[in-house]
């Protein structure tokens, strides 16, 4: 425990107490904000010194202040209810505005140094009444430390309530622990007897007694400060052992079980970049919004308990979004296998306790302060939901106070704040005060040394002509009726956040979305972060767009948009920005009207021939239109481009580049004849194989036919060889060369993979004239119904009437007898009575069909698959095999690996455009570093990782 500083006290202060005619006088006030603030500013001992100098204390009454009354008395203190003879009042926090006296000196945390809302009437009543403030918060030393704080009993308290918390949410997932045994922090006399019970249950520990079904616990502090510390020094007392940051995903899987492990985070473990990936402090406090954190996935996953003791400030970066929850709670694969009676964790994150309670600050789904009788609540990623202390939508305890509900709701209420889905979370923002004796005495010994040029404050007087000390006198916060110099910045805070609140509707970025497909949702989530962005969609899909209506906040629009010329150019002409997700036939209709009305555009699709023939008419406009920002084509530009230019800057050349990549099931998901399900559009699936393709090998350059021949072009793959892969290649690869800036390439190949036999039952389909865009009249709206056995009969030349084997036999020979073939065309319903949908060709009946077959049941995931290889010359003459590997699987709970994969670039791109960092003019796509730098850079921060891998041979 500190010491009084009393040598600080009565030098001035006597010579100055000496010459007044009547005692100067302090009081401490009762504490009345809530019902668990039993701390004091300070404690007997402190008034006793004040009193021996000569001042009169006078002490508010209160049974609920944690030393008695009885105790200041015997220090010096005067107790009475009237305090109004003080001309200093002292207490923690603020008091209610109607008990304000004027002209006094008051000192507490009054929270209005941001000019937070909810305190800006009691700041405007201290100036009415010509009150002198002096905030705590504000009395720092010449580093800018803070001087007076209960910071580090914030820490402690919250760490032993974690803890407690951490007990009884593994025991709601199956498992006794060793914390079962620590109470929370109220529930001790003192920090002593919290620190014997921490001490007992990490005696047990050592043992070996935790769950092994759980594997090791891992423990992550944020913060330097005094908070953080206090938190460590309660983790201290378990058998722990630190370990930085990189090594958490190791001993989170094969960490010893007799002890947890801790890491303490610091900005360069996290804050990087966005356009190169680098922390630089110097920077970053200069432009912290150029800044992005890998916390979600480079420690988040890996973290068993997070200790959050950091406050957020606008513009820079969340530690964990929404979106980041969900991905963290979407169910992993352990490395320990659980059995029933001993689960594994649905989950690595189990609890967050954020000490800061800084509510939607760095985390940013928790938006609401727990409480001190109700520590804990649920956070629920998948539905964005906070299970807490709601009956049927009544606060549980104000109501169990006025009588209004039972006990039985009580105990159901309590189980339901750790049981369920989600993370645990504990947000007390009053944390001390559950430590009251101990939290008092350590702040008085630290505002003590103040109190007398305090106490010796005039505030009827000119702040000016005050003896304050730097460290008093750059804490108060008004004076005199006006807001201090260094303050005035509150009025402009509020006046600005006035302004925006009332403009905030007429400054919003306007954005229009056309499609609502497989990759508008994560489109939609990711600009949706953006409350200053204005979200219009249009569809033809009534339901679908009803669907996003409810999930997010946007302007719904029913339209057919490739037959509503005008609705759509008056539609384009309010926006600053269009996002075409339609078909790609659609993207120049779309483009022109885009044109017309000067407005820019972004696109997934490739920038098709149709396009490139607007390519004029997009320069005169002014206008952006960037098309290829998807994933194949999108991610794979960038990331060759990536490695291109730097070989490039080192004086390398590129003589071979061969891409990859595929949308594919989940291996466990891939059981039917094609060995594929659908996330994407599957007329284009289909219609991929019909393409010719081109590309060049060896120097020499290779044409594969599109069509039944296409087979010819497919080749296993030898890379991830538990995937069984094959791939094939993929239109025009040769124009790369120069799109890329890589002549002196011999090898230039861009294909797709897919599983072994997919190729093969496709092939089948072309041969029975499945794959077939011609308009075929016999499937539109005005023909009769037709069934599938019906419409293979004409296909393969046989009457309609014909019985089933007769109709099996011509198909199987149109197919040359393949087996195979001809299992996937029955397994496929392509010989039952089942009816055609209606479609203008056969190729779309047989889309829509697939797309029933072959969907994603609930709980099935997809994955993406992108392999590329590099041979780049050094100007040493030695050749690097370089490769890059992109796998991603989709999330059961949230969007799918081709929708995230797809959606997020382009979504990435649009804010870029709207921002201003993307400054380019024209038709363009993701191939200079302006785009694609920043892009591969923030889309490690949503869970897509990508891995290189260099061999050097001479």
């Amino acid at each position: 425990m500190l010491r009084l500083q009393r040598t600080k006290l009565g030098g001035l202060g006597l010579s100055l107490f000496r010459g007044l005619h009547h005692k100067p006088v302090m009081a401490v006030r009762r504490e009345d904000v809530n019902a668990w603030e039993r701390r004091a500013p300070l404690a007997p001992r402190h008034v006793k010194g004040i009193t021996n100098l000569g001042y009169k204390v006078l002490i508010q009454p209160s049974n609920r202040r944690a030393i008695h009354d009885k105790e200041y008395v015997k220090a010096g203190g005067i107790l009475q209810e009237d305090i109004s003879e003080a001309c200093l009042i002292l207490g923690v926090k603020r008091p209610p505005e109607d008990k304000l006296m004027p002209k006094k000196t008051y000192a507490f945390f009054s929270h209005t140094i941001k000019a937070q809302e909810a305190n800006m009437g009691l700041l405007d009543e201290i100036l009415k009444q010509e009150i002198r403030l002096i905030d705590y918060e504000k009395m720092v030393d010449h580093r800018g430390i803070r001087v007076v704080a209960f910071g580090q009993w914030a820490g402690v308290a919250g760490m032993i309530n974690i803890l407690h918390g951490m007990g009884l949410r593994l025991l709601a997932l199956g498992h006794h622990t060793p914390f079962m045994h620590i109470g929370m922090a109220h529930n001790y006399r003192n920090s002593s007897q919290a620190v014997q019970a921490v001490r007992d249950a990490g005696y047990e520990i050592s043992l070996g007694l935790m769950p092994k079904s759980i594997g090791p616990l891992t423990f992550v502090f944020t913060g330097t400060g005094n908070v953080s510390k206090g938190a460590q020094e309660i983790f201290n007392e378990l058998p722990c052992e630190y370990v930085e940051p990189h090594e958490l995903k190791e001993v989170s899987q094969t960490g010893d079980l007799r002890k947890v492990y801790g890491t303490v985070l610091s900005r360069h473990h996290h804050l990087v970049r966005k356009t190169d990936g680098i922390y630089d402090p110097v920077d970053y406090d200069k432009y912290p919004e150029h800044y992005i954190s890998r916390f979600n996935t480079d420690i988040a996953p890996y973290t068993s308990c997070f200790i959050n003791g950091i406050y957020w400030e606008t513009n820079t970066p969340r530690l964990l979004t929404r979106q980041d929850a969900e991905s963290l709670l979407a169910p992993g694969k352990s490395p320990i296998v659980g059995v029933e009676g001993c689960p594994t964790l649905p989950h690595k994150l189990v609890a967050i306790c954020d000490i800061s309670a800084d509510t939607g600050g760095s985390i940013e789904f928790m938006t609401e302060c727990t409480t001190i009788e109700h520590p804990f609540c649920m956070y629920d990623a998948d539905q964005h939901i906070i299970h807490d202390r709601k009956y049927n939508g009544v606060d549980i305890w104000k109501s169990w106070f006025t009588a209004k509900v039972s006990y039985s709701q009580i105990k159901r209420v309590a189980s339901l704040s750790v049981e369920g889905s989600g993370i645990l979370m504990c947000s007390i923002d009053n944390l001390p005060a559950q430590l009251p004796i101990e939290a008092t005495e350590y702040f008085g010994d630290m505002l003590y040394p103040y109190v007398e040029e305090m106490i010796l404050s005039d505030a009827t007087q000119p702040l000016e002509s005050q003896n304050f000390s730097p460290v008093v006198r750059d804490a108060v916060i008004a004076s005199n009726g006006t807001l201090a110099d260094k303050y005035k910045y509150i009025q402009k805070l509020r006046e600005s956040r006035e302004r925006a609140q009332s403009f905030s509707m007429a400054t919003k970025k306007k954005v229009l979305v056309l499609g609502t497909g497989y990759v508008s949702e994560p489109v939609l989530e990711y600009l949706s972060r953006d409350a200053n962005i204005e979200i219009t969609v249009g569809s033809d899909i009534k339901n679908q767009i009803e669907l996003l209506g409810k999930k997010y906040n946007i302007n719904p629009v029913i339209m057919e948009i490739g037959k509503q010329e005008e609705k759509l150019g008056s539609l384009v002409a309010k926006q600053d920005l269009v996002i075409s997700l339609l078909p790609y036939v659609l993207h120049p209709f779309v483009a022109k009207a885009c044109i017309t009305n000067r407005v820019n555009m972004i696109t997934a699709s490739y920038i098709t021939p149709a396009l490139k023939e607007l390519e004029k008419s997009v320069e005169d406009a002014g206008i952006t239109v960037i098309g290829e920002l998807g994933l194949d084509p999108g991610l794979d530009h960038m990331l060759a481009m990536e490695t291109i230019d730097k070989a490039k800057e080192v004086g390398a050349t590129i003589e071979s580049y061969i891409s990859y990549c595929g949308g594919l099931p989940a291996p466990e998901h891939s059981d039917n004849p094609l060995r594929y399900k659908f996330s994407w559009s599957p007329v284009g699936v289909l219609m991929n194989i019909m393409q010719p393709a081109t590309y060049l090998l060896n120097g020499k350059v290779v044409n594969v036919a599109g069509g039944v021949s296409f087979l010819d072009a497919v080749t296993p793959m030898d890379y991830y060889p538990g995937l069984n892969l094959e791939g094939y290649p993929n239109r025009d690869s040769t124009k790369y060369a120069e799109i890329y800036g890589i002549s002196s390439a011999h090898t230039l190949l861009r294909g797709t993979l897919r599983y072994k036999g997919y190729a093969k039952a496709l092939n089948g389909f072309v041969k029975l004239g499945l794959i077939n865009r011609d308009a075929f009249p016999a499937l539109q709206s005005e023909a009769k119904p037709l069934t599938w056995k019906e419409l293979l009969c004409d296909l393969v030349g046989v009457s309609r009437s014909s019985k089933h084997d007769v109709l099996k036999e011509a198909v199987c020979k149109k197919l040359g007898g393949d087996n195979t073939q001809m299992a996937a065309v029955e397994q496929l319903g392509l010989l039952g009575n089942e009816q055609v949908p209606r479609a203008e060709s056969v190729v779309d009946a047989l889309s829509k069909h697939l797309a029933m077959k072959l969907s994603y049941g609930p709980g099935e995931k997809d994955m993406i698959v992108m392999r590329d290889s590099f041979g780049i010359r050094h100007p040493s003459g030695h050749l690097e095999n370089k490769t890059i590997d992109l796998v991603v699987y989709g999330d059961v709970r949230g969007f799918s690996a081709m929708a995230k994969t797809v959606g997020l670039p382009t979504a990435m791109a649009a804010k870029m455009l709207l921002d201003g960092e993307i400054q380019a003019k024209g038709l363009i796509g993701p191939f200079t570093k302006e785009i694609y730098r920043p892009i591969l850079e923030r889309i490690k921060a949503e869970g897509i990782i990508y891995t290189t891998q260099s061999t050097i041979s001479s």
